[in-house]
């Protein structure tokens, strides 16, 4: 979630009351009538018949305030989620993106020159063997003396699931055409995205007030930037010159966007309800630094009995602190970040050789390289 979300204060529509609270004034309630109809002041003891029945109310009555809170905070955009978030944006002109499919380039090779065209059929259908097919998108041909054509594919089932297959991986061709000895992916698969998720939902509808002028500000080219389709990630918008717009884009999975997608995403961009007149807009891969990851951790003797669950928690952060690093771009390579969240997963210290604080340029995103975690051993709180 964007800080200009996350940083709202927190609200309560029942004044932060707890089930203590409800069990508490359900207890001095039933003090008070009975002295008013008895004329006898009792003190109920937390073992007494009545006070096991007033306890069991307080549940029932505690749940019924917590629906009563949730229910309020549903128009609110920090706490909003599912189909009242969509109800949320559709204030805003807002609808959430639907899943879309994987795309990858499928080199499709002849087991001989052939004296006569080979055409490669448009929807021609090629699968990695796991029940993940790739069809393609449009008719393509060898010609006469060539060996193979390479063909844009897309996944015919929506969803990250068509994603990060390795380049080779989809290798099986499932509609035979003559001459040709195989078909195979010469790139990652990249590009799918389940249905939009609440909390880039929720930044969006953040945002879509800029998209409302068309006088070009960095808030509004975000917002129409990531309205192009639930697979974009971060959006860096930069201006080199005046009347020039740069829009540098990258996969929510932190991958780099296809030149098919940043097509894509200018031709969206050069409409007239969205560009101004005056601006020449570029979509662009952003620029890469490398960093190499070494680092050695230990863990305190008082938590040696949880060891081994530690050393599972650090490389899950590792892992963590490496997406946090990859997936946005201009953000500073920064090893304190690293540290932080290796001893926040349950090691002593962290002694970290790599990588060393870089300042990443706006138009940048870190890459990582070469990982090294060495686990030190147990010390001495």
């Amino acid at each position: 979630m964007i800080a200009e979300i996350e940083n709202l204060p927190d609200v309560s529509f029942i004044d932060n009351i707890t089930l203590d609270d409800v069990q508490a004034l359900l207890v001095r309630s039933y003090e008070e009538r009975h002295q008013q109809i008895t004329k006898k002041k009792i003190s109920l003891k937390r073992a007494d018949p009545v006070t096991f029945t007033l306890y069991a109310c307080s549940v029932m009555l505690y749940q019924a305030l917590l629906f009563v809170d949730r229910a309020g905070k549903q128009d609110l955009l920090k706490y909003s989620y599912g189909g009242f978030l969509d109800h949320i944006a559709a204030y805003k002109g807002v609808t959430r993106l639907p899943a879309q499919a994987a795309e990858v380039t499928v080199r499709f090779t002849l087991s001989a020159v052939q004296p006569a065209v080979v055409g490669i059929p448009l929807r021609t259908k090629v699968t990695d063997g796991d029940n993940i097919y790739f069809e393609t998108t449009e008719y393509a041909e060898i010609p006469i003396g060539g060996e193979y054509v390479d063909v844009p594919c897309i996944c015919q089932s929506a969803g990250a699931v068509g994603s990060g297959l390795a380049a080779g991986s989809i290798n099986i061709l499932v509609d035979p055409i003559p001459y040709v000895a195989k078909a195979v992916n010469i790139e990652d698969s990249r590009g799918g995205s389940d249905i939009e998720d609440d909390e880039s939902l929720a930044e969006r509808v953040f945002l879509a007030p800029a998209s409302y002028s068309t006088a070009g500000p960095t808030d509004a080219y975000v917002q129409h930037t990531k309205s192009y389709g639930a697979s974009i990630g971060s959006v860096k918008v930069t201006s080199p010159v005046p009347g020039e717009v740069e829009v540098r884009v990258l996969l929510k999975d932190g991958s780099l966007p296809s030149s098919a997608l940043l097509d894509g995403i200018l031709e969206h961009l050069n409409d007239d309800t969205i560009r101004p007149l005056t601006d020449h807009v570029k979509v662009l891969v952003p620029e890469t630094v490398s960093y190499d990851l070494a680092m050695t951790y230990y863990i305190a003797r008082s938590d040696a009995a949880k060891a081994v669950a530690i050393q599972s928690a650090v490389a899950e952060a590792i892992e963590k602190y490496n997406q946090w690093q990859t997936y946005t771009i201009g953000l500073d390579i920064n090893p304190s970040e690293l540290i932080r969240r290796v001893v926040d997963a349950g090691a002593k210290r962290a002694v970290v050789a790599l990588p060393e604080f870089t300042v990443v340029p706006p138009t940048t995103v870190a890459r990582v390289g070469s990982v090294a975690v060495t686990y030190g051993g147990v010390e001495d709180d």
